[in-house]
Formats: structure tokens, sequence, C-alpha cells
């Protein structure tokens, strides 16, 4: 087997090699583009196509309405919009009192226009169509008395909403006064007055029927579920790999929207998975990265499917982020070597069919300044070339005493419509971020030091760079309605130079001089990633499979260059701190060059099974085969690893009804392991066993979706330390995590959105011979909770104001395994303004509204980062 990963990898790297080079060429120039998906199809099954990696249906194309009428019938009052050559489009119908909404996704109105008209006809108070954000339509129907009866369908290319005020005699119903177009570019040609004459949906009931259609016309679908845009999300393909339903997967998963990334101003991921119910920051390693843990384990973190590993040293950027989707406990069976608590995976913005140009600048407190922008459209005539372009410059200081930070972002897609089957797309990252490494506090005693939060303990002049190269190239092929095909290749690259004097953890003399620790040296990190797909659709008797046959190759590497290390080069007084520090004397120390290299080969299959309509299965299984090696100029530092593991899964969902999903699951993780093991031989891979069980109920007409879940997870073969000889390490260690979640996102009455969670986390040590059984597992709350509401009025002189409030809570964690020490608890208030008109955005976002103290989290050797003050952060924008 290790024979045959390097063969594959060789032959891997060869042809990545001259594809990377050539794409890395193509990231520097601002001047790439970048494309989506553009498909039209007239299939009763659109095609699949590629979304960051993840396969998703082709409705989550782009489509714009080039006109929107009202036409009286004999019985009725329609509202007809139209798209060209009569494009597909999603249809996610709510009602609420006298009112029925229906939101339209990935959409856009031509030239950004809306319609409205008051007391159209008899029964019916008002009508309007408007553009919801960038890529959302909404149509809004209220009735004087009561709720019109709305029928959904499409006749000679056109959706068509049929109104039918109840109460309201259609033979008495006035003709209503000739209303003109109200979204119609010059251009567009009038559509023939036609009736509607489907009645395949009513607001009710969230069931798809096949449309009528005119004579001659080609039937198309018309998906109705629940409503997706705004903060409840009805899918994601993050679990599977395939779009499905969140109701249909026996897991919990969490997604975070663009809208929610907005309206909390989000700019760092931690901002934005705080959302989510046992998911907590853990540390950032001095500002060089971000680490997360949920279910009391690390989680490993994705951009569009593909890990990130050596793909990154620095904390990730946001300006390209579509949405992020959080998959909880283990993830092996799909994803590979992973840690138990579960994934983030970050999927990117893609280009819009027509013209979109957004220009964006953020301030905040302490001179923190950021314009983005975001440009998309298509590059021909007839669509099938489109770019995005989303670029992002970044300068600031910090609450933290004597620390500045500077980084750059550019991040161009070029998509190519082949054909009607096959999409390529091509997209590239560039990075550059420079800024001091900054451990934070440092713990005294069992408690954070009584110092002022805004204290650097470290010299501040001594600053690390990351600069970051990636290339992405996404090749989707549909052969049939029933067989499609997906690839991705990846090739990243990334240079650190590093020069710190920075916390080595202990403090001396009273416990008021704390040791600094020098380094210095550079690295060199590049990934290559192959990953493809091949899903296939078919029945067995009455039984449908969706079948995923899955092969990974990937292999990373890192080079350490010039390495240099000095154990207590200085030492600063943590209550008088000097920051003039002599110059550190590398001359007597050890350099420590070398190189780190890791192959791995997977092959997963998976089987989502619908046994009944009401009655779903999930089966698969994995087969991973790794090796990995670490070389030092000091050998006796040399470690290497080499395993194999198969982690499976099983999962079943049982739908009482419409609205509740029952769902129930079994799965393994595994992470490989390398040191000094006693008696020789290679340590075996970490192992994650759960088991959960879980239920899934949306509420108010499918407005507003939840989740409640309750887990177990033991993670064994745990390194510990031989008592006999501490130079080796035994596998006898053991850790278990039970807990239970809870999250609630959606729409309560049109304008005001909330999402919201709470999670019970109980992680400890089950088995070890280093630490004391029992002992909290660290950075780990035992409770945690959120709760986030925005509410945007909707109508009257002031339509366009909106307001937000949030509230975050974070139990008191352990420190370290030992336990010596606690970081305390700390509840967090935000608060929020915002005013939309036409194409500009203002928002006010005040975090930390009361100024509380608090620690965001704990890094190694007792350093205690601390969470920023009362802010301020404000953002205009404007569209065009």
């Amino acid at each position: 087997m290790k024979a045959l990963c390097s063969c594959l990898l060789g032959f891997q790297l060869l042809n990545l090699r001259v594809l990377a080079t050539t794409l890395v060429l193509l990231v520097a120039p601002p001047a790439l583009a970048e494309a989506v998906n553009v498909v039209e199809s007239r299939d009763a099954n659109p095609p699949a196509s590629l979304q960051g990696g993840i396969l998703i249906a082709q409705q989550s194309s782009i489509t714009q309405v080039t006109a929107v009428q009202l036409q009286q019938t004999d019985k009725r009052l329609a509202i007809i919009l139209e798209t060209p050559d009569g494009k597909s489009l999603q249809v996610f119908p709510t009602s609420f009192g006298k009112t029925f909404v229906v939101n339209i996704p990935n959409a856009q109105l031509a030239q950004g226009k809306t319609f409205r008209q008051e007391n159209p006809t008899s029964g019916i108070a008002s009508i309007a169509v408007t553009q919801q954000g960038t890529n959302s339509i909404r149509v809004t129907v209220t009735g004087t008395r009561d709720l019109p009866k709305v029928e959904v369908g499409r006749s000679n290319g056109r959706l068509n909403f049929s109104l039918t005020p109840l109460g309201v005699s259609t033979a008495q119903q006035p003709t209503p006064p000739e209303v003109p177009p109200a979204v119609k570019p010059e251009s567009a040609t009038e559509p023939e007055a036609t009736a509607p004459d489907a009645d395949d949906v009513t607001p009710e009931g969230a069931t798809q029927q096949p449309p009528a259609t005119a004579e001659g016309d080609e039937e198309q679908e018309i998906v109705v579920t629940g409503e997706q845009e705004g903060y409840s999300v009805p899918d994601a393909s993050t679990a599977t790999k395939t779009d499905t339903p969140l109701r249909d997967i026996p897991a919990n998963i969490r997604v975070i929207p663009q809208q929610v990334i907005e309206d909390q101003g989000v700019v760092r991921i931690e901002e934005a998975v705080r959302n989510v119910s046992g998911v907590n920051y853990s540390e950032d390693f001095g500002a060089q990265g971000v680490e997360f843990n949920a279910r009391g384990f690390t989680v490993n973190q994705f951009k569009n499917g593909l890990e990130e590993g050596f793909a990154t040293r620095s904390i990730p950027e946001t300006a390209n982020i579509e949405r992020i989707e959080v998959l909880k406990g283990p993830a092996s069976v799909l994803f590979g070597q992973a840690q138990p608590g579960g994934l983030i995976n970050l999927v990117t913005k893609r280009p819009l069919p027509d013209p979109f140009y957004k220009v964006e600048f953020t301030a905040g407190s302490y001179d923190f300044y950021r314009p983005t922008l975001d440009f998309s459209g298509p590059l021909n005539s007839d669509k099938t070339l489109a770019y995005r372009l989303n670029v992002a410059y970044e300068n600031a200081e910090s609450f933290r005493d004597r620390v500045e930070t500077e980084r750059f972002f550019i991040a161009p897609v070029l998509t190519w419509q082949i054909g009607s089957n096959t999409t390529l797309t091509l997209e590239g990252e560039y990075f550059h971020d420079k800024r001091p490494i900054d451990r934070g506090l440092i713990a005294v005693g069992d408690e954070p030091a009584d110092i002022p939060l805004t204290r650097f303990l470290g010299d501040p002049r001594r600053r690390f760079e990351v600069e970051e190269h990636r290339a992405y190239l996404y090749l989707d092929h549909r052969f049939n309605q029933s067989l499609s095909l997906r690839n991705a290749l990846r090739f990243t690259r990334t240079k650190k130079i590093y020069r710190s004097l920075e916390s080595s953890g202990g403090l001396e003399f009273g416990e008021q001089l704390l040791p600094l620790f020098g380094s210095f040296g550079r690295e060199f990190y590049e990934t290559y990633t192959l990953q493809t797909d091949l899903i296939g659709k078919f029945n067995t008797g009455t039984v449908a499979h969706t079948v995923l046959l899955g092969l990974e190759l990937v292999r990373q590497t890192g080079i350490y260059f010039d390495n240099q290390d000095a154990q207590d080069a200085a030492v600063i007084d943590i209550f008088n701190p000097s920051y003039d520090f002599p110059p550190i004397d590398f001359q007597d120390q050890p350099g420590s060059d070398g190189n780190t290299r890791a192959n791995t080969i997977g092959v997963y299959l998976q089987d989502q099974i619908t046994l009944l309509d009401n009655l779903k299965l999930v089966l698969g299984g994995r087969f991973d085969s790794y090796d990995s090696e670490d070389r030092y100029s000091d050998s006796s530092s040399n470690t290497s690893s080499e395993a194999s593991e198969f982690s499976p899964r099983a999962g079943i969902v049982y739908q009482p009804s419409e609205t509740v999903s029952l769902y129930a699951n079994y799965s393994r993780a595994f992470v490989p392991q390398s040191g000094r093991i006693t008696g020789g031989g290679a340590a075996k891979p970490e192992r994650g066993t759960q088991y959960e069980v879980g239920v899934k109920a949306d509420f108010l007409d499918n407005r507003l979706s939840s989740t409640l879940a309750a887990y177990e997870i033991t993670k064994s073969n745990v390194l510990t330390e031989d008592p006999s000889d501490p130079d080796f390490s035994i596998q006898v260690g053991e850790q278990r995590s039970r807990g239970i979640e809870f999250d609630v996102a959606g729409e309560i009455v049109p304008g005001w959105n909330v999402i919201a969670s709470y999670a019970y986390t109980d992680a400890e040590i089950t088995e070890d011979n280093t630490y004391a059984v029992g002992n909290r597992l660290d950075n780990v709350p035992f409770n945690t909770a959120s709760l986030w509401t925005t509410y945007r009025i909707q109508k009257g002189s002031l339509e366009g104001l909106g307001f937000g409030a949030g509230i975050f809570y974070v139990d008191s964690r352990q420190g370290d395994l030992d336990n010596s020490f606690e970081v305390p608890s700390y509840t967090r208030v935000d608060a929020a303004i915002y005013y939309e008109k036409d194409n500009f955005k203002a928002a006010l976002n005040f975090k930390n509204l009361l100024d509380v103290e608090y620690f965001v989290g704990v890094q190694n050797r007792r350093n205690v980062p601390p969470g920023a003050p009362f802010t301020v952060q404000g953002t205009v924008s404007w569209e065009f």
C-alpha cells in the first residue's frame, strides 16, 4: 500500500506542479476575473454543478427576472415573473396572518428595480416584488381581511402567482386598472398576456407537483420547500457531499449564511461560529492561525470541502466567504483524518451571471480600517464565461499595547460553461499578513494575572509575515440525469518568516518576571490535493439510492530554514514592563532545520437510501492509507508514522410529519499519531467513536428551523507518558465527552430574524497515566449560549431602518489538562443599527456593549488571550 501511495502521489505531483505553476501566476494580477456556473436546463431534473468543491443542484445559479407584470383574468389576479429563455426559479412560500410571502433565492431583479402596487383589486391590500440582499427576490401579498389563496405555476416560460382573495367572489371582482410592467429593461420584449393555468402549490402545503404548462411548453421543475434566504438555510452539502435537505441528514449540521455574517459585522471566523451550539474558540497561536473545539474536541477546518492542513499558517480571511457550514461529530467517512469534534467548512463566493459591483468600507475603534471590493459579471454575450473578484485590505492597531497589523487579500475566480453539461472553474487566492506574535496574558496561580488586558508581554518590534498562494481547478460534468462527475484540484504554497520574543510560560522571581522565548526562522509549505467524486442515482424496486464513490489523494510538504531558538532570551516584568530588550544571541543555540512530508490516499463509498418517503438511511465507509515523516538536523528528533484506517458511518432518519425529523447515527474518526513508543513500532491513530440521537423541527410554516441533539464521543489511543521512562509514550489514554445541543434560526415575522443556540458539554479524562482521571478537558466550558436577533422596518417612511442585538455566554474553562488554573466565565452583549435605501447600505455594530473584561480562550504555556473591550465598527457600502 505504501508503494502504491508513493506511485500515485508521484504521478499526481508531476501533473499538479505543471498546473499549479500556471495557476499561481494567474493569482497575482488583480485583473484576473472569476466566474459562475450558469447552466440553462429544461430538464425536469437540472444538472449538478460544483459550488465550492461541493455538489449542489444546478438551480443555485443566479437567474435574472427581466420583467414583472400584473394581469387580470376572469377569475384571478396574476403576478407574472419573466426570466430569460424561461429559466426555472426556486419558490419558498410561507404565510402568517393576512400576508403571504414567497422567497426566490439565486435570483435578481433587472436593473435592481422594485415593484409595488397598493389595492390592486378587491380583497388584496398590497403586492410587492423586491430585491432582498444580492441574490434573492421576495414576493409579498397582503389581504385586506384574510390570507389570499395563492397558487404557483409556470406557463409560456414565466413564473405565475395566481391570487384569489378569500371571501370575495371571483365573478364579482372588478377589473383593476391597467398596470405597466414595473421591472423591465428597455431591450425586453412585452410578454403575451396569458392567464396562469397551473395549480401545483398552496401556501400551506410545501409539496412539489408537476406544474401545468401551456401547449408546446416544455415542463420545468418548480421546487417548493421551506424558506432558504435570511437566517434559516434548508440544505447543505458538507455532511453528505451532495445537496441534501438538512431534515434528511442524520447529523447535526448548522449553516451560518451570508445574512448573519453581514448583520453581525463579521471580520473573523470566530465571530461567526459563536452562533453555533457547542463550538468554542480555543486559541490562535499568537495570531498565527485559529483553532476551535466542538463537543469537547478539536475541529478540523476545510475550504470548499478540502482540508486546510498545511495550506494555511494564518488567520483565515472572510472577504470571499459566502457561508460557513459546521458539521458536528466525527467526519472521517468523507473527509479522512479528522478530530472527532467535527469540521468547519468555508464556502467561497461564486460568480454571478449579471453585472454586480459592490464597494465597502469599514472603520472602527483602535484605528481599524478595511476597504473591500466585490465585482462580478459575465465576460461574453451568451454568459458562458463569467468572473468574480474579491479584494480586501486591512490596517489596524489594537486594544493590545503596541500591536499593529496589516493584511492584503485578492481572490479572482473564472468560470467557463463549456456546454450544457460541463463547467470548468478556476479559482485563485493571494494573501499577505504581517503582525507580532501575541500570546496574551499569563496565568498566575489558578487564574489569569491581575494586570491590564491591554498589556503586551513580548517584543512588538519583532513580527512574523505570512504569504499564501492558492489555486483551485474544479471540473463538473453530467453524463445524464442519473450520473455526474465532480473533480477538484488544489495547489497551495505558504511562506512564513518569523522573528519573535514571546512568553515561554512559567513565571519566576515571586511570580513577577516572565521569561521570554526568542526565535527566528523561515518555513515553506506546499499542498497538492486531488479529489474526484462520482454520483449516481438509481432505484431498486421502490427504494431510491444516491450513491457517492470518491477518491482523494493528498501530499503535504514543509521545509524549515535557518530556524534558531533561544530559551530565556530575555525577561519582562508583567507589572512594570520595559520594552527595551537587548539583541538576541543565537550563536550558542543549535539550529532546528528540517523538513516534513505527509501522503494520504482515501477511497470512500456512501449510499443515501430512501426506503419510504419518510424513512431514510445513510450508510458509508472510507479507507485511508497514510504515511508521514519528519526529519531534522538533530536526527534524535526524527519521527515517522504509517497507518491504515477504516471509518464507518450509519444513520437513520424517520419523519413522522413534514415538519419533524427524528434521527440517530453512529460514526468514527481517526487522527494519525507520531512519537517514540515503548517497545518500538509506530503509534496507532487516535480514534473517536460517536453515538448521537436528535430531532429536527420546523415551526411557523417552515420559517423557523431547530435541532436538538444528544451525543457521546469516546476518544481512545491517546498518547500518554510512560511512567517508567518519560522519554517514551504508551497509548492507554482515553477521553469522553457527553452533551446536549440546541439550535434555532429563521424568521419569526417579515423582517424579524433570529439565530440562537445552547450547549451543555461534559468532557473529561477517563483513562491516563499523566493526568488525573476525572479532570475536565482544557478549554471546554460546561455551558454556552447565544442569541442574536434583528428587525428591519418593512414599509412606511422608516422603511430600510433596522436594529440588531445579541448576547453570548461562555462558562468557565480549565486552562490545561492538569486543571491547574481556570479561565472565568463571561457574558458579552452586542448591538447594531442598519439603514438601507436603494443601493446604499450603512451599519453600526457595537461589540461588547457593556465593556466586559473577558478571556476568549487558552493557549499553550499558560498563556491567556483576552477579548476586546467595547468597540464600534461602522460599515458603508454601495452596490451598482
